[in-house]
């Protein structure tokens, strides 16, 4: 389906891995895109709910690339004889959201070959590509990327859910995986605009439920990022942290915790919205356009920053009898941006 000005994407079915085939949506703006972002969405949504905000990425010269993961949205609840036999709602796991990952960026980055790609994740999704980033004994895809973004990343729940009940679901999701369970989320608690957590309300792609296998292997992935994960990230891989200090479904101080504890030396980045709720990308008050515009910012500052290390490189080869030092492009420290405070620090550039 070719893009309109009503329907600013692409919409195909794309076969991925285990013969699932995905529903996606390609963003491209009118010149030639200056990157290409991979989004990943989060738990029990679809990427239908981000129709309004991938517009302002694309309206800056980013394409993007978004799927309805496995177990999700029409991927999994079509109706017209698209989606694969054996795909159902909350149908899905850790290992196969990773190849899905996996899968997702060598499709992207045959939209446009050869400029830089971006893998992005909302909640879930931010676990997820958070999760990715630190694969490096497992895939030479992460040598792909030019950095990894993640808005209000599942690291730990805000409010917890019991120990016990933990433990008694990872027992059963031994034993039935494909159980389905209620996994409800507040709606009231995603935005601070009626309209959205209406529509969220309302919309018949959203299910409060998922199956113990999805559950189980997305709560314990998420304590495994914040016990011992953040330990494998891929050091030279940049990454940004996007929060927001009022979420009350992800937690924001987990997010502060995981990106202090990213091994010494990582090129990492947080930046907390002050007030923000758990989905910024439908905050009102302008908070969705200063987001659109942090990530634009990120995605320039890293294709200025590898010009410019490509350009060291080029000087070394040419200097190779003198001792010449490398253009280090990481950041010096672990700096905290906070946006909507009187005095915001500035980022560290």
């Amino acid at each position: 389906m070719a893009s309109t000005t009503e329907t600013p994407f692409i919409e195909e079915w794309v076969p991925g891995p285990r013969s699932t085939s995905f529903y996606t949506r390609t963003y491209l703006p009118s010149l030639t895109p200056k990157a290409t972002i991979v989004f990943v969405h989060g738990f029990a949504e679809h990427i239908g709910r981000y129709a309004h905000f991938h517009p302002l990425l694309t309206s800056r010269g980013i394409a993007v690339f978004a799927y309805d993961q496995r177990g999700f949205g029409l991927t999994a609840l079509d109706t017209k004889g698209h989606k694969s036999r054996d795909s159902s709602y909350g149908k899905t796991s850790w290992e196969e959201q990773m190849e899905d990952i996996e899968w997702a960026v060598g499709h992207a980055k045959k939209i446009r070959e050869g400029i830089p790609l971006f893998l992005m994740g909302h909640s879930m999704g931010g676990e997820e590509v958070l999760g990715f980033g630190c694969r490096t004994k497992s895939t030479s895809v992460l040598s792909d990327l030019t950095a990894i973004i993640a808005t209000s990343p599942l690291i730990q729940q805000t409010h917890p859910s019991p120990k016990l009940a933990k433990w008694v679901g990872g027992k059963l999701s031994a034993l039935a995986p494909g159980f389905m369970v209620p996994a409800k989320v507040e709606a009231t608690q995603l935005s601070h605009d009626p309209a959205v957590f209406k529509a969220y309300a309302e919309d018949p792609l959203v299910k409060m439920s998922g199956s113990l296998r999805g559950l189980n292997d997305m709560l314990t992935k998420a304590d495994w990022l914040f016990a011992t994960g953040h330990s494998e990230w891929k050091k030279d891989l940049p990454v940004l942290i996007i929060h927001g200090t009022d979420d009350q479904v992800t937690s924001c101080k987990a997010s502060q915790t995981f990106h202090d504890s990213l091994p010494e030396g990582a090129n990492k980045k947080i930046q907390l919205f002050e007030g923000g709720y758990h989905e910024l990308h439908n905050e009102p008050d302008g908070v969705k356009e200063k987001l659109a515009d942090r990530i634009i910012a990120y995605i320039e500052e890293q294709i200025a920053a590898g010009s410019s290390e490509a350009v060291a490189r080029t000087s070394n080869s040419a200097t190779s009898a003198k001792a010449v030092t490398t253009l280090d492009a990481q950041e010096p420290a672990a700096g905290v941006v906070v946006v909507g405070q009187s005095e915001t620090p500035k980022p560290k550039i």
